[in-house]
């Protein structure tokens, strides 16, 4: 039978372990949002770009999407 003092210890142990995962799963959750907010800026400078590119192609045409069609439809 535990000891009060080892079972002391054992729920220390215990909440050590818990803190180290969940350690490490906050170190990958900030890896991921590191790597999605690079992705989002990317496209963002992606979006300006085209933007700017057709508002310099036709500065005053509207455009729909039916005119961006391939020509073999």
């Amino acid at each position: 039978m535990d000891t009060p003092l080892q079972a002391l210890e054992q729920r220390i142990t215990d909440l050590e372990i818990k803190a180290s995962f969940a350690e490490d799963t906050v170190e990958q959750l900030n890896a991921v949002v590191v790597r999605q907010q690079a992705q989002i800026d990317r496209l963002i400078r992606e979006l300006v770009e085209l933007r700017d590119r057709a508002s310099a192609a036709e500065p005053g045409a509207a455009r729909t999407l039916r005119d961006e069609l391939p020509p073999h439809y």
